[in-house]
């Protein structure tokens, strides 16, 4: 692995990340007279979205101002994701055309981060290849943006820092969120699955719990601020607490925040099948404020496939789980991640990720064709099946889940739904709100409603999202 990758680079005196954020406004005044511009794109999962804010708010208390593009930017920041090649395909074409605006602007910092970054061959590809990039870092320094911004400004080369090792989680950093009435609130980092085809623990490190205080204090300022709707995220939020000096398990930890004073909901995601617990179904069932939606990737159907993918539960077991869930929560909404055309998969195990689809009825479906990812396991197994006959298996799993899921919509109609007003929808006039299902409804209504919860009616059922009309609370 690469560490700190340096060219005639300075050793910086030891200081706190808040006195580097000190230094960095005199530095930056002197630099372009004004605040200057930042431009952050953060690539992939809602954990690396919750990243983003941080390193935001770290630039934002540094003095920085914040742009929507990259033509007038002082400061480029990619925050990267690895999960699949077509990911990593964006963020290096995205970063070569900044090559002739770096050579018009010279003093535009140009810095990469994130996933992508903490993969050795990735690294070294930028160090290589990219020689106009100033700053790359990787998940494990995340809060240390200040110490690092202000190396690359005031150093004589390029700064790279990718450590192996996760250490402990930083509190207290500053956030600048992306929206004023939804937020990610992440309770826990890291996996241990070591599923044969994700690169996320050799890339994100072994799980490590935030305390419960931590999280339970932002929960609290995210309510106070008038936040409507609260996603707690983890790689895997059932195993959250495992690792800490007293555990604590993720059913209490709803428990706690359902218990906080206010008008909100609480989402969560992901939830891993074999940590899946009747307690936690039990919780969602008894928590009023925790949204009745469970997003349970299940990836195959097939229970070769599913040992394949070292997913260590069953089909059978999965099904198990959904029955118990509908039971004590009928109204629940179920979502899910496929997987089509793992090595060595054939259309008739296939099929039984159909059968699967079919009997369970998803809401709604991520879908995603094999990536190989180098340095998993499944990288390395024999892949016969051509992309063009796996394109074919993924059609007709999204045909599938469309009559899915537009059969689910039309049992729909007529029913009267709480919806969190989220912006303006994709019919002119019309406003988008998401019900505690995480289905998305379109109505006529005014704007001044974003951010509120608003009672909607359904009276037209669509494949994907549905229509209806404000009522009365």
């Amino acid at each position: 692995m690469l560490q700190s990758v340096e060219t005639n680079q300075i050793t910086p005196p030891a200081k706190t990340q808040a006195e580097y954020t000190a230094l960095l406004h005199t530095v930056l005044n002197a630099r372009y007279g004004s605040a200057p511009r930042a431009f952050v794109h953060t690539y992939g999962c809602q954990g690396n979205v919750a990243d983003g804010e941080r390193m935001k708010g770290m630039l934002a208390a540094m003095g920085y101002c914040f742009t929507d593009t990259v033509e007038d930017a002082d400061l480029v920041l990619y925050n990267t994701c690895a999960i699949r090649e077509h990911a990593e395909d964006r963020v290096f074409g995205n970063v070569g055309a900044l090559k002739n605006r770096k050579a018009a602007r010279p003093g535009m910092v140009i810095a990469l981060c994130g996933c992508m970054m903490q993969q050795p061959r990735v690294a070294e590809k930028i160090r290589v290849s990219y020689p106009f990039v100033d700053l790359v870092f990787g998940t494990h320094v995340l809060h240390r943006l200040p110490e690092l911004l202000y190396r690359t400004l005031c150093g004589a080369g390029r700064v790279f820092e990718l450590p192996d090792e996760a250490g402990g989680i930083v509190e207290g950093l500053p956030v600048v969120r992306d929206s004023s009435f939804k937020a990610f609130l992440p309770v826990m980092y890291g996996c241990n699955n070591f599923c044969s085809y994700c690169i996320v623990p050799y890339v994100r490190g072994r799980e490590r719990s935030r305390t419960l205080e931590a999280v339970l204090e932002e929960a609290r300022a995210l309510v106070k601020a008038g936040y409507r709707d609260i996603t707690l995220l983890g790689q895997n939020v059932n195993s959250y607490g495992k690792n800490l000096e007293t555990p604590v398990s993720f059913a209490r930890l709803l428990r706690e925040i359902n218990a906080l004073p206010g008008d909100f909901r609480i989402r969560f995601m992901t939830s891993h099948p074999k940590d899946c617990t009747r307690e936690l179904l039990d919780t969602m069932a008894a928590c009023g404020k925790v949204a009745k939606h469970l997003h349970l990737p299940f990836q195959s159907g097939n229970n070769r496939v599913l040992r394949e993918m070292n997913r260590r539960y069953t089909r059978e077991q999965y099904l198990a789980l959904v029955r118990y869930a509908r039971e004590v929560m009928p109204e629940i909404s179920l979502t899910s991640d496929v997987i089509v055309g793992f090595p060595g998969e054939t259309y008739a195990e296939f099929q039984d990720t159909l059968s699967l689809v079919e009997e369970v009825g998803f809401t709604s479906l991520f879908t995603f064709l094999f990536s190989p990812r180098e340095g998993t396991p499944a990288a390395k197994m024999p892949d016969p099946i051509s992309r063009e006959e796996k394109g074919r298996w993924f059609r007709e799993l999204t045909d599938l889940q469309e009559r899915v899921a537009g059969g689910r919509n039309q049992g729909l109609l007529g029913r009267r739904f709480r919806v969190l007003v989220e912006g303006p929808g994709k019919k002119e006039g019309f406003l988008a709100g998401r019900t505690e299902g995480n289905i998305v409804i379109e109505f006529p209504g005014d704007s001044a409603l974003t951010g509120s919860f608003a009672e909607v009616r359904v009276t037209e059922a669509l494949a994907w999202i549905l229509r209806g009309q404000l009522e009365a609370e």
